[in-house]
């Protein structure tokens, strides 16, 4: 068994996570305008997008494990450093490059998040909401 299929799921996994990512881009205007008919639109998005985004991890999971499996070493912990101890030198290449594209998104994701709470604590604090006092 190759690690085309995990490859495949790493793939779309940065895909979905570049797509949240303009979403947190587009809830960051959308919080600055103070838009709360599109917060609540762009939340349900968001929703579909986690749904979505645990869905390909969990199918990246189990392809780790079923790729472990075929290749003798079940049970060891199910990383993509295991797999590239597995594989030739493209597919880890190809994976090593995969893995770090998808820690840059969501490093960007988080830092984007942060933004967004705090445009949100700030828009609490000006409406003078009275959890804030």
């Amino acid at each position: 068994m190759t690690a085309r299929t995990i490859i495949g799921s790493l793939e779309k996994l940065i895909k979905l996570h570049k797509s949240f990512n303009q979403l947190a881009i587009r809830k960051t205007a959308i919080l600055k305008a103070n838009d709360t008919e599109a917060i609540t639109a762009l939340l349900i998005s968001e929703q579909k997008q986690i749904k979505a985004i645990s869905q390909t991890d969990k199918e990246r999971e189990r392809a780790v494990e079923e790729f472990l499996a075929a290749n003798g070493t079940a049970g060891q912990a199910a990383s993509i450093h295991t797999v590239t101890e597995l594989t030739g030198p493209e597919e880890t290449e190809v994976l090593e490059m995969l893995k770090a594209a998808l820690i840059d998104e969501v490093a960007k994701l988080k830092e984007r998040n942060g933004l967004n709470q705090q445009l949100i604590y700030q828009s609490l604090q000006l409406s003078g909401y009275p959890g804030n006092k």
